[in-house]
């Protein structure tokens, strides 16, 4: 069956870091070409539309800026809405990025603690995100992936490990802005003007990208790319992207 529109995971379902997964840039150039809408989203929070677009392009994916949805532009839109105007970040530098220019500033007491993936994470970060969290800032998490599929079928640690090490310090659940929170879905079949049962929310995470796409009361896919290696019961999806063909 086709759909209108595709929304699709990216790491371990488009690619697994520098190499593109087998087969899913010229499967979703078909989809394309038949005339469906592309959206891709990923939880990676250090993700940045533009930097992302290019690099799906160089790999043969069709791709605009405007079609990718990350965890870091989301959590900002949240803050916004909430009200937030101060936070700490725990997060690579393009996290910091996106939340100021969404006009976040980052503060010595601050009303929300951010938290993604964070390669220079420390003790010394784990101790001051706690301090402001048990002196009542909100804990914001990008999302809690536990890992995040690399080359040669590598997994790093993911974001959900660093949220993990807080959650543990400060006995404060967090809230989770990424898949699979169906936010990120939700924006994007707003913005295509589509209702749910249209767009095919596809990924290689049952936890995630699978639980996002159900939350949102859309129809789902799994592929066998990423970091599930058989479909759960139940569950629609094939080997790999040429199985929506």
């Amino acid at each position: 069956m086709r759909y209108p529109a595709y929304f699709f995971d990216l790491d371990g379902t488009c690619y697994r870091g520098s190499e593109p997964v087998p087969h899913a840039a010229n499967a979703i150039q078909q989809l394309y070409a038949s005339g469906a809408q592309i959206r891709y989203g990923t939880n990676n929070s250090a993700a940045d539309p533009t930097k992302t677009c290019e690099k799906l392009k160089g790999m043969g994916f069709p791709c605009e800026p405007e079609w990718v949805y990350g965890s870091g532009p989301t959590t900002a839109r949240y803050l916004v809405r909430e009200g937030i105007e101060s936070v700490f970040v725990v997060g690579e530098p393009q996290l910091h990025e996106t939340l100021r220019g969404f006009g976040l500033a980052e503060s010595d007491s601050p009303e929300a603690v951010v938290v993604g993936i964070c390669r220079t994470f420390s003790y010394e970060l784990l101790a001051e995100a706690q301090a402001h969290i048990l002196n009542g800032a909100k804990f914001i998490a990008t999302n809690q992936d536990p890992t995040f599929p690399m080359e040669g079928g590598a997994l790093k640690p993911g974001a959900g490990s660093i949220v993990a090490a807080i959650l543990t310090a400060t006995s404060v659940e967090p809230t989770v802005i990424g898949k699979p929170n169906p936010q990120m879905i939700l924006d994007a079949l707003f913005d295509l003007g589509l209702e749910r049962r249209e767009m095919l929310v596809v990924g290689d995470r049952e936890d995630t990208d699978i639980a996002a796409g159900l939350a949102a009361g859309c129809p789902t896919w799994m592929v066998l790319t990423g970091v599930t290696f058989e479909l759960p019961g139940g569950q629609d999806g094939g080997d790999d992207l040429r199985s929506i063909i």
